[in-house]
């Protein structure tokens, strides 16, 4: 049986596996190459000189970013093995080798093959197969030739205008042919996740592109950053960390982007049903394609810059009809009184019991606007599906596929779910609101849970845009009144010391992004609760560790 050679290259290494995916991103530290999810089988595993089998990569779209930097740093595998299709990882290696020669094997197998290698010891991989003991996987490489471009497209791949182009091109069309694209398609918008300093690899790659003179040919929004752009240095951020960061942020700006600097676009300006746009960052692509019904691909970091560059994408995944409909039926026991903590339970849930596919769930009702990006953002946690469907809600609900099988969820695994994400202790130090980026009227609704100051540090991250308009309100006002500290452009994913408060053990949260990824990025212990949940611990500094009424 013959697997495909996504990008070649030799290697040998130790085999490392696991039969989960796992987000490069908030999952690996790029400076030690170790996985710090703790949800992860893998966790405290190092994965320098592997050969990692998995069955693909979940969650953010910025692991692009650490697979290149790992990759720069000679941290990263010695080889990239998955069973399911997978862009997030194989786009960092693509960037390695063409733009810096750091050659990063890419494989892709059979479930069978792919569970055989996952057994193996050690591994040698050649330009035509893979070695195991005495077993040997042949090796064929995907036809770049089946990918048809426009003359449009193929003056820009020939240089005609100018050098950026033409390597944004090339990266794009490579990442198509290994997507089995037939042709790329215009996006009338994109949104570039890759501003984040997940890693110095970030920096390399905008300034590279920036000094070659790219320059975006749609509108292109920027996601959160790494830094309060304006106010970092008064923050006390260090220039080592806080100039990098801005410098990142100003190259996408000088190439032409908007300096939104959100990860929730949609809250300005949302595209249109059946609008193609080209956006990256995990929770709004999930957003755009269920709540909105916009077509856009989970593109990783760095193709959302050639997307803009040459305002195209390859037409694969959900940018086609056929592969919109769910393949998995959640049935759902939502309990009687649930709150807001139901919805980000629900999505971490929902992306469990759909790790490779896009679910349809049933037996939910009344969620707000803010439920809804609850619960897109905490399913982009657990699964790679780029959408799901909520019945009655979302509009593309009736989309099923006629193959679709069926899971549930009960109430207890809403509790059970409730405990994995609530292993803190009691007393915590930090509340952190806004992630994905706070919404005007969930800062409206923390203020009015407020009924006097808050005792211990409680921050949320949000866009300038809502920013603007509660102070506007009087919102800000009463929320700072309070003390709560509100800081625009970057998020809880990208936030560090000493805006992080250094002195924190344990943080509580209503993000399940963040109640799943804050444990390995901040290295503290986690709560999680609805925002009522969230003002009580900002008011007393405690948060009980029994299970809501509701679960009860």
């Amino acid at each position: 049986m013959t697997a495909t050679l996504v990008l070649p290259g030799s290697a040998q290494g130790p085999v490392l596996a696991a039969d989960e995916p796992l987000s490069f991103w908030g999952g690996v530290d790029p400076a030690t190459g170790t996985v710090i999810d703790v949800h992860h089988p893998l966790a405290g595993q190092c994965l320098t000189g592997a050969v990692l089998v998995l069955p693909g990569t979940r969650g953010s779209c910025s692991g692009s970013g650490v697979v290149l930097d790992l990759a720069l740093s000679g941290r990263a595998p010695a080889a990239l093995v998955f069973s399911d299709p997978e862009d997030v990882a194989t786009l960092g290696a693509l960037i390695a080798g063409r733009m810096f020669g750091r050659t990063l094997p890419v494989i892709r197998l059979s479930a069978a093959d792919h569970a055989r290698l996952a057994r193996a010891a050690h591994a040698r991989i050649t330009p035509d197969r893979i070695e195991t003991g005495g077993a040997t996987i042949p090796l064929t490489a995907p036809d770049p030739a089946a990918l048809e471009l426009t003359e449009t497209e193929r003056a820009m791949l020939d240089g005609r205008n100018g050098e950026a182009a033409a390597l944004a091109m090339d990266i794009l069309a490579a990442m198509a042919a290994q997507q089995g694209a037939r042709r790329l398609i215009p996006v009338t918008r994109a949104h570039i996740d890759g501003c984040i300093y997940a890693s110095p690899a970030n920096l390399t790659f905008a300034r590279r592109m920036a000094d070659l003179g790219a320059q975006v040919r749609v509108p292109t929004t920027t996601n959160a950053i790494s830094v309060d752009r304006e106010s970092w240095r008064a923050q006390g951020v260090p220039p080592s960390f806080g100039g990098p960061a801005q410098r990142l942020a100003d190259a996408y700006v000088e190439m032409g982007c908007r300096p939104s600097f959100t990860c929730a676009p949609y809250q300005h300006d949302p595209p249109a049903r059946g609008e193609v746009i080209g956006w990256s960052e995990s929770n709004a692509v999930i957003h755009a394609n269920s709540v909105l019904g916009a077509r856009t691909a989970k593109h990783p970091d760095f193709l959302d810059l050639c997307i803009a560059v040459t305002g195209r994408a390859p037409e694969t995944g959900v940018y086609l009809d056929e592969n919109r409909a769910a393949r998995r039926i959640i049935d759902v026991s939502q309990p009687p009184g649930a709150d807001d903590a139901f919805w980000p339970l629900l999505g971490w849930l929902a992306g469990e019991r759909a790790p490779d596919r896009i679910p349809l769930i049933r037996g939910v009702a009344g969620a707000s606007a803010d439920d809804l990006r609850a619960l897109c953002a905490a399913f982009g946690t657990t699964s790679a599906a780029p959408m799901l469907h909520v019945d009655g809600v979302t509009p593309e609900a009736h989309q099923v596929a006629p193959d679709a099988d069926r899971m549930g969820i009960t109430a207890a695994d809403l509790a059970a779910a409730w405990r994995t994400l609530n292993d803190g202790p009691e007393a915590v130090e930090l509340v952190a609101i806004g992630s994905p980026h706070a919404s005007a009227a969930e800062c409206r609704a923390l203020a009015g849970l407020l009924d006097g100051p808050v005792a211990i540090a409680t921050i949320v991250t949000l866009s300038r845009r809502e920013l603007d308009a509660i102070r506007r309100d009087g919102t800000a006002a009463r929320l700072e009144a309070a003390g709560v500290q509100l800081i625009p452009d970057l998020c809880w994913c990208s936030i560090s010391e000493p805006v992080f408060p250094p002195a924190t053990r344990t943080v509580m949260t209503n993000s399940g992004k963040y109640a799943h990824y804050g444990p390995g990025l901040s290295g503290r212990a986690l709560r999680f609760g609805s925002l009522a949940d969230c003002a009580r611990a900002a008011r007393s500094g405690r948060a009980p560790r029994t299970l809501p009424d509701w679960l009860g």
